[in-house]
Order: structure tokens, then sequence, then C-alpha cells
């Protein structure tokens, strides 16, 4: 039988939307091609252009069907070039403009007769002119520096410019961890699912830790007998397993149509 989660299949002979929906693609209306293990094939009701979503982005399905079924994401996602990414807000404060000055420099002040005649108006200027350059340079590194964070952030996510990620850091789990146990040495997850085994018998527990970069998967006749099989990485490939089937059902697993 197909490995889908429990209630992903509904989806197979009717309309949905994605909510939050994903930037860049303007008709929030969705059709289920196939569904793996590891990700899932939709297409666009209006354009029937067709995207894959990675399955550790795919929450829960909403029980009401009018207008539409309602599959929920675990984060915001992009549609940019082709391929599905996380979506990042950035808000960045401008600084102050150089001739910014507050209300108070325009209340009117008492006349006290006419000014003397100072000779230091070039000296004056000159000092204007310094200070536009070093708060012009300040502003300048601040965006430079908001730059080099970005760059470095989606590099570390592996969605900029092509660079690699951070390897995924390994947890210290063994075939004796146990849900539980899992919980005690991770923390708790981000994304928590439960999927059927195609062979029919049990299923997968796969519990998703985007600070580490790995999904941890339970392997178990139940969900609340599943024990420690295997690590994944970001991109789903196996970089840790206690269970020799595991690779099998990973990527031979049968896909839904």
């Amino acid at each position: 039988m197909p490995i889908i989660a429990a209630g992903l299949a509904e989806l197979r002979h009717g309309r949905f939307s994605f909510y939050p929906a994903i930037v860049g693609v303007q008709h929030n209306e969705w059709i289920l091609r196939r569904a793996s293990w590891t990700e899932i094939l939709v297409a666009n009701a209006k354009t029937s252009e067709e995207i894959c979503i990675p399955r550790r982005f795919v929450g829960e399905v909403s029980s009401i069907e009018a207008p539409y079924r309602i599959v929920g994401l675990v984060k915001e996602l992009e549609y940019r070039e082709g391929v599905v990414l996380p979506h990042h807000r950035s808000v960045i404060e401008m600084p102050r403009a150089v001739n910014d000055f507050s209300r108070a420099s325009l209340r009117p002040t008492p006349y006290q007769g006419p000014a003397g005649v100072v000779a230091i108006r070039a000296e004056l200027d000159s000092d204007s002119r310094v200070w536009r350059v070093l708060r012009g340079s300040v502003a300048a590194g601040f965006l430079v520096c908001l730059a080099v964070i970005f760059v470095v952030r989606d590099a570390h996510l592996g969605t900029g410019f092509g660079w690699t990620s951070t390897p995924s850091r390994v947890p210290n789990l063994n075939a004796g961890d146990d849900y539980d146990s899992v919980l005690k040495k991770m923390g708790s997850p981000a994304s928590d699912q439960w999927l059927d085994s195609r062979s029919g018998t049990g299923g997968y527990r796969r519990m998703w830790y985007p600070r580490r970069g790995v999904t941890v998967v339970l392997t178990g006749a139940s969900r609340n007998r599943a024990r420690y099989a295997g690590t994944l990485d970001r991109d789903d490939r196996i970089i840790q397993s206690v269970d020799a089937g595991l690779a099998n059902e990973l990527y031979s697993a049968p896909v839904i149509e």
C-alpha cells in the first residue's frame, strides 16, 4: 500500500488550498498528482504547473471540504525559479537622512538683535562635510553587514547561491531509543507525522528538527511502540541508520496518482 500521511489520501479526488498560501503563486487552488515518502507533487488548478513540496513542510489536512480542503504548511513557502523554498521576510530600518532635524529646531526664538560677524564659515562647512561623509559611511557599512548576514543565513539553509549547507549534526541515538527518550535527547520536534508502511504492517514516525537540520525516523507496529530507525538530513538522505530496511522503504516506496 502507498506510504501517505493520515488524511492525505482524501485529496486524490478533489481540489485543495495551502495555508499559508505559497508566495509567488497567485492562484491558491491545487490538485494532488502523487505523493511519496519524502515529497508530494501538486499541480495548480488554473495554470496546470506542477511543483514538488518536501513532505516535512506538509502539516495537517482539514476535515471540512467546503469550498475546498485546507492543507496546512508548517512554515511559509515561496515558489522561485521552479523551486519551493522557505520564505523569509526581512525588515530593514533605514538610517536617518543626513539633513534631518527635529521639530524643536523650527520653534521661533526671541529676537536678540543682529548677530555678530564670525569669520569661521569655512571651518563649519568643512566639519559638516566630514560629518556627512562619516554618517554616510556608517550607513553603508550597516547595509553591507545586513547583506552579509542574509547571505550567510541562506547559505546555511542551503537555499542561496548554490552554496552547500553545513553538515547535519547526527544525534546520539540508538535502536533502544523510543519516542520519550528521543524527546529527552533532542527536545520537542517542529513537526511530528505518522506514515503507514507500504508493507501494510506498522508504520513510520517522522520527527523534524529544523535547527539541527535532521529528521529522526521511528518505526514500529504502532505510533506509541515505535523505536529509533535512522536519521535523515535536510534533503531526506540517510545519514545514520539502525534499520537495514529503512533505505528500501525510503527510496522504493510506491506513489499515488
